[in-house]
C-alpha cells in the first residue's frame, strides 16, 4: 500500500514539479567539497594534544608573570639592610625567621641583605628582555636577508666571502671584545649580540631557500612570470615556519647563557642582571651556610632557559603541517 500511495503521489504531480533543468557552471563543477583548513588552528591542536605540552607553558607563564608583573608590584631595595649586619648572607629558614615568614624570603638573603626571592626576578626581567630584542632583531635580518641571499647568486658570492672570515670567528670572543670595547651596558651588550649574530641565522636561511627554491612548483611560478619576492614570501618562507620557530628555540636561550657566562667572566653589564647576580655570589658557592645565594639564580637561570627552549622545540614540531593529519 505505501509503494501504491507514493506511486499515486507521483502520479498526481505535474512535469515542472517532476522535471527541472538543472544549471551547469563551469566554476563550481572544479571546487572540491572538504572541511575547512586553518594553519594556525592545526598548530595549537597538535601542540596541546600533548599534555607535557600544557604543563611546560603552564610553567613559562609563570616565569614570565614573575620575570615582569611581580618587580612591577614589589617594592624592592637593594640595599634596604645594608647597614644591618645580621641581615647578611642568612638561609631561607634564617631569613624567614628574621624578617618573618613570607616569599621575600623563601631564598634567603645576599651580601646586601636583600631578598634573593626579589633579586632573581628582577634580575630575570633584564636578561630576559636582552634575549627577546637580540633574537627579534637577529631573525629578522637573519630571515629576510638569508632569503635574499639564497636567490641572488651575485649576492650569494660577496655573503659567502663574509660568512668564511666572520664564520671562523668564535662569537663569544667577537662578543667579548666588543664589550671590553664599548664598556659592558645593556645596549652594548645587543649591539654585540646582533653585530654578527644575524649572519649564522641568514646562512641557515640561505641553504634552506636554496633546497626549496628549485622545486617544480617554484620553477613553474617563474615561468608563469612571478616575482622572486613574491615566490620568496609566499612559497618558500611560508613552507619553513616550522623550521624558523624551531630555530627561534634555540636563539633566545643562547643569549641568557651568553649574557650569564660573559658576567661571571667578570664581563657583567651595570644592570643587576642574572649573570650579574651569578657573578656577585660567585664567592658564595664554596662558603658554608651561603650556598643558596650561588644556587638559586643558577637554577632560576637554567629553568628559564630550558622552559623556553622545549615550548619553542614542540611549537616548532608542531608548526610542521606534516604533523597536521
Amino acid at each position: 500500500m505505501e509503494n501504491k500511495d507514493s506511486l499515486f503521489t507521483v502520479e498526481g504531480m505535474s512535469d515542472e514539479e517532476l522535471f527541472s533543468l538543472v544549471d551547469h557552471n563551469s566554476l563550481d563543477s572544479e571546487k572540491i567539497t572538504a572541511p575547512r583548513y586553518s594553519y594556525w588552528r592545526s598548530v595549537f591542536r597538535v601542540f596541546f594534544k600533548k599534555r607535557i605540552n600544557i604543563f611546560i607553558l603552564g610553567a613559562l607563564a609563570i616565569v614570565i608573570m614573575f620575570a615582569y608583573i611581580y618587580p612591577a608590584i614589589n617594592n624592592y631595595d637593594r640595599f634596604g639592610n645594608l647597614l644591618d649586619p645580621a641581615a647578611k648572607h642568612l638561609g631561607p629558614m634564617a631569613a624567614m625567621k628574621k624578617f618573618g615568614y613570607n616569599i621575600h624570603w623563601i631564598l634567603g638573603s645576599g651580601a646586601s641583605g636583600q631578598s634573593t626571592f626579589d633579586a632573581i626576578w628582577f634580575g630575570s626581567r633584564i636578561s630576559i628582555s636582552l634575549a627577546l630584542i637580540v633574537a627579534g632583531i637577529n631573525m629578522t635580518l637573519g630571515v629576510l636577508l638569508g632569503a635574499i641571499w639564497g636567490f641572488s647568486k651575485k649576492i650569494d658570492i660577496f655573503m659567502m666571502e663574509v660568512y668564511n672570515i666572520v664564520g671562523n670567528v668564535p662569537s663569544i670572543l667577537l662578543i667579548s671584545v666588543l664589550v671590553l670595547i664599548l664598556s659592558p651596558t645593556f645596549w652594548t651588550l645587543v649591539f654585540a649580540m646582533t653585530v654578527t649574530g644575524w649572519l649564522f641565522i641568514a646562512y641557515f636561511i640561505r641553504t634552506q631557500v636554496i633546497i626549496i627554491r628549485d622545486r617544480e612548483y617554484n620553477l613553474a611560478s617563474r615561468c608563469l612570470g612571478t616575482p622572486i619576492t613574491r615566490i620568496a614570501t609566499k612559497n618558500i618562507l611560508p613552507f619553513m615556519t616550522s623550521v624558523i620557530v624551531t630555530l627561534l628555540a634555540a636563539e633566545i636561550p643562547s643569549y641568557i647563557s651568553y649574557e650569564v657566562f660573559l658576567a661571571y667572566i667578570g664581563m657583567a653589564m651595570s644592570d643587576m642582571s642574572l649573570g650579574r647576580i651569578i657573578f656577585e655570589a660567585e664567592s658564595a658557592m664554596v662558603t658554608p651556610g651561603w650556598e643558596f645565594e650561588f644556587w638559586s639564580p643558577v637554577v632560576i637561570a637554567s629553568i628559564i632557559t630550558v622552559t623556553l627552549y622545549v615550548t619553542g622545540q614542540n611549537l616548532g614540531d608542531a608548526s610542521d603541517p606534516r604533523t597536521h593529519m
